[in-house]
């Protein structure tokens, strides 16, 4: 499953699942013969003279999801960089896709990157897809990206399937302003640090849905730090298994959720989706009103000190907010 942004929420690092990389020999094998090929037929793939990297979108669970242009992509391209070709390799079965496979994932991606854009240079077409959904949202490819286009070369895409937008969309949540913020770290104090730095950023006017992937094994215990740290009546969601044939939206405040799937254990590639901030909570216009109140007579240290107390915020986060109001006054 993937955003997201989506890629497969179940994921967030893979093994290495093929020990070559990319060699010369593999930049020049391929034919490239599409880099020449015209295409007036504006429903076909979009081609392009030269080398050029198209991020290429899969399905996040349902193979009916694959689209035409992005079956004639994958085929007519030189070259596929997949997460993990073996998880790939199913997908391009399916559809009768046989262009050659290379891994890029977290472990090889820097190291890649010098012979791609060779490959680019030499005129090759280069599709990067993740193991599900729209690559580079919690997937690798993004430090690619970046390199080609650090070097005037071309990219593009295919859109289509992302779980954190569908998740979204069928979460009866406010649909924008959304913030897609992949996995939230896997141990507690790390976790609730990051959430800690997001309501700090409520209470000074940040109101948007906010959305995350999720192992199912750490669902339960990221939803209790959710209540814990950004309020138990918050309205949420959970989707679960999205496209797929047991696919579910629980609907729900946070304590609800968090109740409910510490005694049912969940399973499948899940996204969680929480509200923004509701209107009665006045955490979300309390920060900038009670640090003003505190720089009346404090300094900006002992204001940011009495405020993070009062708050439970990070000191350090409410010391920035304190420095911003401070500056403004001046």
């Amino acid at each position: 499953m993937s955003d997201a942004s989506s890629s497969s929420p179940s994921k967030s690092q893979h093994a290495p699942d093929h020990p070559a990389d990319i060699t010369r020999d593999d930049i020049h094998s391929g034919e490239s013969a599409t880099r020449h090929a015209g295409n007036a037929d504006e429903t076909g793939p979009v081609v392009h003279q030269g080398g050029e990297v198209v991020l290429v979108s899969t399905p996040i669970g349902n193979l009916g999801d694959m689209s035409r242009r992005a079956v004639e992509t994958l085929a007519a391209c030189d070259l596929i960089l997949c997460e993990d070709t073996r998880t790939s390799a199913r997908l391009l079965r399916e559809y009768g896709i046989r262009t050659r496979t290379r891994p890029l994932h977290d472990h090889n991606e820097d190291r890649q990157i010098p012979a791609l854009l060779e490959a680019l240079s030499a005129g090759q077409r280069i599709a990067v897809i993740s193991d599900a959904g729209t690559p580079l949202m919690s997937d690798p490819g993004y430090r690619l990206v970046r390199a080609v286009v650090a070097e005037g070369g071309h990219v593009t895409a295919v859109p289509g399937p992302n779980a954190a937008v569908m998740a979204l969309t069928l979460s009866g949540l406010p649909p924008h302003p959304f913030m897609f913020s992949g996995f939230l770290p896997p141990r507690e104090a790390a976790r609730r640090e990051v959430l800690a730095q997001l309501h700090a950023a409520e209470c000074a006017g940040l109101s948007a849905t906010l959305i995350w992937h999720e192992a199912p094994h750490r669902l339960a215990e990221m939803l209790a730090s959710l209540a814990d740290v950004m309020g138990g009546n918050r309205p949420a969601a959970v989707a679960r298994e999205l496209t797929k044939r047991f696919e579910e939206v629980r609907r729900g405040t946070v304590a609800e959720l968090a109740a409910h799937y510490s005694a049912h254990p969940a399973r499948g590639e899940i996204t969680v989706v929480l509200g923004p901030p509701l209107r009665e909570d006045s955490t979300a216009t309390d920060l900038d009103t009670q640090l003003n109140e505190a720089l009346l007579t404090l300094s900006v240290k002992d204001a940011a000190a009495l405020v993070a107390g009062i708050t439970s915020l990070p000191r350090r986060t409410v010391y920035a907010r304190a420095l911003e109001l401070a500056r403004e006054k001046k």
